[in-house]
């Protein structure tokens, strides 16, 4: 039986869910199975902050009464991590900060309990950077996350820790959260699929706010299948959340296997140059994947988003402008781990201080200058106008194509360290994930081989709204043609 489980947990998560279905095993076998496997990559990548054994158990012995009753669930038994800035009720969420200590939350975020329906078992809380700012996984209040593929390196950010469970087999299932990249670029860097949705698709109730008009929640998985279950469940309207779209979502699996053929795919002028450069592996791996989608029967087409390059200057002022507001209610008299000090000013300045990191609050003073009496036009309003530009770049765009390819990021995982000292290049890390996400656009991370390094890299497809069916049909045409991918050397097993 340890073989047979350590094979489901290795697998497609679809594969162990119908062994589970069928009663070949019992949920409780492999959530109890992973949750050893949990630990010792909580140990080594860091990718944990929280393990709950005893409720993941408990739900595990759930999904098997479930099961045993007939119920049908498409990711029954499927053991899940959730990034710590997304509400499970019962357990701790920190968003990586020091300033939550202690906060439990009361219940599950609405992607969480959609999962949970679908049968997926919770087994922790996996670390992130600090309210999920930053490229890297590196400022979390309780240390960096460690890339499966290679220790010394960021699994990227900021659902890193997500990233890294799913990568070193820990989990066959994971989500995160996605502002300007951050469940794209971790999927990139660690060989996953990610994906996130049109802005409004899944509810934004029970993730803590970073920049509200950006956050979306997304899944991380080793296949696209996975994904697509994983979206298929978390996605649909809820009237807890005035943001999510009323309509229901469109069918996610129905079109999985249809190909690549009749499909007008966009190269993006653009990516030919990007600031900062594009490492010359990446390139090649666009080159790759652009010419395997050729081969299944698309069509190729250059394409232009002439504004892309402004994108990443344009989220740095939006997002920090919306983290500021956000952000103000952790004072320790609303919410924050409170910090005594003289007076009420006092107070703020001692609970803020202690509880917030230096990369939130860089974020927290760019933003309340960028929002601030005589700055404001010049700043977060000519931003503004620039989302729109994008916007409609993006449209002019689709006009030529159905779906625009390019690299998720210009390069693949950097050092540990590498960039801390250097806010503007770890920025520029997100100069391709950022544009789709202010254009509330759907995006899709697929792998696309390893660098000369044995580092993986990412190709990044992003399609007009509600287009979400067409990325994964033609994620699951790149994935059948390039075939199976290395097993990462610091996997768990």
């Amino acid at each position: 039986m340890t073989a047979e489980l350590d094979r489901l947990l290795d697998g497609p998560a679809y594969e162990l869910a119908s062994a589970v279905s069928t009663r070949e095993v019992s949920a409780h076998a492999v959530v109890e199975a992973s949750l050893v496997r949990v630990e010792r990559s909580r140990d080594l990548h860091g990718a944990f902050l929280h393990v709950a054994p005893r409720a993941a158990l408990a739900a595990a012995d759930e999904v098997d009464r479930r099961v045993a009753a007939g119920e049908t669930m498409p990711l029954a038994g499927v053991p899940l991590a959730v990034k710590d800035n997304i509400n499970v009720g019962g357990l701790p969420t920190t968003a990586g900060s020091r300033v939550l200590a202690g906060f439990v939350a009361a219940d599950d975020a609405t992607c969480v309990a959609r999962l949970r329906s679908a049968g997926c078992v919770v087994v922790g809380k996996t670390s992130c950077d600090e309210f999920g700012m930053g490229s890297s996984n590196e400022t979390s209040a309780w240390g960096p996350v460690r890339n499966p593929w290679d220790l010394s390196r960021v699994p990227g950010g900021s659902s890193g820790g997500s990233a890294a469970a799913v990568a070193a087999l820990a989990v066959p299932l994971a989500i995160g959260t996605d502002t300007g990249g951050s469940v794209r670029q971790p999927a990139a860097f660690c060989s996953l699929v990610g994906v996130k949705p049109t802005y409004g698709r899944v509810s934004r109730y029970g993730l803590l706010a970073y920049a509200s008009s950006l956050d979306q929640a997304g899944p991380l998985a080793r296949n696209v299948r996975d994904a697509a279950l994983a979206l298929a469940a978390m996605a649909g309207a809820d009237p807890r959340d005035s943001t999510s779209l009323p309509s229901d979502p469109p069918d996610l699996l129905g079109r999985l296997e249809s190909g690549a053929a009749g499909a007008r795919i966009g190269l993006l002028v653009e990516a030919e140059a990007p600031e900062g450069g594009l490492d010359s592996d990446v390139g090649v791996a666009l080159e790759a994947t652009a010419r395997l989608l050729e081969g299944a029967g698309a069509r190729l087409v250059r394409v232009s988003v002439p504004r892309i390059a402004l994108g990443v200057a344009a989220y740095y002022i939006l997002a920090t402008a919306e983290a500021s507001s956000n952000l103000a209610r952790y004072d320790g008299v609303r919410f924050g781990a409170r910090r005594e000090g003289e007076g009420l000013s006092g107070l703020y300045r001692a609970t803020r201080s202690a509880g917030f990191g230096p990369e939130v609050k860089r974020r927290i003073l760019l933003g309340t200058f960028a929002l601030s009496s005589g700055y404001r036009e010049a700043w977060y309003e000519r931003a503004q106008r620039v989302r729109a530009l994008l916007a409609l770049d993006f449209a002019e765009a689709f006009r030529s194509c159905d779906a625009i390819l390019c690299p998720t990021a210009p390069e693949p995982a950097f050092r540990i360290g590498a960039r801390s000292a250097d806010p503007l290049a770890m920025y520029l890390a997100d100069v391709f994930t950022v544009p789709p996400s202010l254009a509330g656009l759907p995006a899709l991370s697929i792998p696309a081989g390893l660098s000369r390094d044995g580092l993986p890299i990412g190709i990044q497809l992003t399609g007009p709204g509600g287009s979400e069916p067409l990325l994964l049909a033609l994620g699951r045409a790149v994935e059948r043609e390039s075939g199976p991918r290395g097993r990462p050397p610091g996997a768990i097993r």
